[in-house]
């Protein structure tokens, strides 16, 4: 009975430790396999550097290289309107019409005492002519010719004053056709035919804007002007806006107009209240497409010709900075931060973080933390595109 007990119990004690060997072989099994089965094998890209061209865009207002308020300068009733608003105008051609009636009255009074003061001038020099000779005869005393010779100068001042009156008439007289200074385009007319109008009225009759060429003004912050003289080439900032390349124009619909433009001014000094400078481009504008007025964004080239290039969805986000997973020994994951230049395309410029050779990982970014090891996937350079960068 003894015996049996025993070697029941030592059989028990086998079986037992028979089955925690097993157990611990098929943990060990399992461990292996599943250890196995986590490193992940995740597409790398190999940093490369690229000719590149970055925009920097500044909201700009448009406005005619002629810009003018048409006002009258006599005061009377619009008589004639001769243009529509928006009607393409050409230099001299007529506008409106003031009243005439009253300019020319005042040319014929002026015209009337002309002629008055020309007949007195005469009658004065006759005078001069009869008493020269019996002067000289002594007949009558020298003070009657010094009077007649004055009587003749003051004759021939009041000539000379009713003939300013005259032109006077006549230059008002003139001034009631009101012609167009500059070709260009009629903005609105708020006054209609009948109104009064004269020099004291605020608003003018019209504006005029002449906008075969236009200017887009905009304005820098004192970090991008800084930046612009840090990279245009040139040796005064004058030098440096004639080197600059052509510049585009977008509009409000987002599309860029189809001629190019050219930086042409810089204003000598910054706006205190603002912190900015402005600038101003000039666009082409043969065709009339842009008016005075309207909005859009003037955009400046900056050519890279070697920038280190990283694909933006190689890239993630911490705390308001931009890291990637750089591949170390061991095929181990480093992140990286970033210094960005720009973006272009679907790429972000880098500065600083990273170098060229250098792998990083391009997806399943969220899976990874820093010493984690991958199984690299290599895309080849040829399947990036980098040469759509622009």
């Amino acid at each position: 009975m003894l015996f049996l007990n025993t070697a029941y119990k030592s059989g028990t004690l086998s079986l037992a430790f028979l089955l925690i060997l097993s157990h611990f072989g098929c943990t060990s099994s399992t461990n292996e396999t599943t250890t196995a089965a986590e490193v992940p094998t995740l597409p790398v890209v190999q940093v490369k550097t690229a000719s590149v061209t970055t925009y920097q865009e500044f909201p700009a207002t448009l406005e005619g290289r002629v810009n003018v308020d048409i006002r009258p300068q006599v005061e009377g009733y619009l008589e004639k309107i001769y243009v529509d608003e928006g009607a393409a105008v050409r230099k001299g051609q007529p506008l409106f019409r003031i009243d005439t009636r009253t300019y020319q009255e005042q040319v014929g009074n002026a015209s009337a005492s002309l002629l008055a003061a020309k007949a007195n001038l005469d009658k004065a020099a006759l005078e001069v002519a009869r008493l020269t000779p019996l002067v000289e005869n002594n007949v009558v005393s020298d003070v009657q010719l010094k009077a007649a010779q004055s009587a003749y100068a003051a004759a021939k001042a009041n000539v000379e004053q009713a003939r300013s009156v005259v032109g006077n008439a006549n230059v008002n007289l003139n001034r009631t056709l009101i012609t167009a200074p500059a070709s260009g385009f009629i903005g609105r007319l708020p006054y209609k035919v009948g109104s009064l109008v004269g020099r004291t009225e605020l608003q003018p009759l019209t504006t005029l804007s002449d906008v075969h060429e236009v200017f887009a003004y905009f304005s820098m912050s004192e970090v991008d002007f800084l930046h612009f003289t840090e990279q245009s080439s040139g040796s005064s900032i004058a030098d440096k806006i004639k080197k600059l390349p052509p510049v585009d124009l977008v509009l409000a619909d987002g599309k860029a107009y189809v001629q190019k433009g050219r930086i042409e001014l810089v204003s000598g000094q910054f706006d205190k209240t603002m912190g900015s400078i402005s600038f101003r481009a000039v666009f082409p504008n043969a065709q009339g497409l842009l008016r005075s007025g309207i909005t859009g964004r003037v955009r400046i080239p900056e050519a890279h010709p070697s920038a280190v290039v990283v694909p933006q969805e190689a890239t993630f986000e911490r705390q308001d900075r931009v890291f990637v997973y750089a591949l170390a020994d061991s095929n181990k994951v480093v992140s990286k931060p970033l210094q960005i230049a720009g973006k272009s395309g679907n790429f972000y410029l880098i500065t600083k973080g990273i170098q060229p050779g250098e792998r990083i990982v391009r997806e399943g970014l969220d899976r990874l933390r820093d010493g984690d090891v991958i199984t690299p996937r290599l895309i080849a350079a040829d399947s990036l595109t980098v040469s759509s960068v622009q």
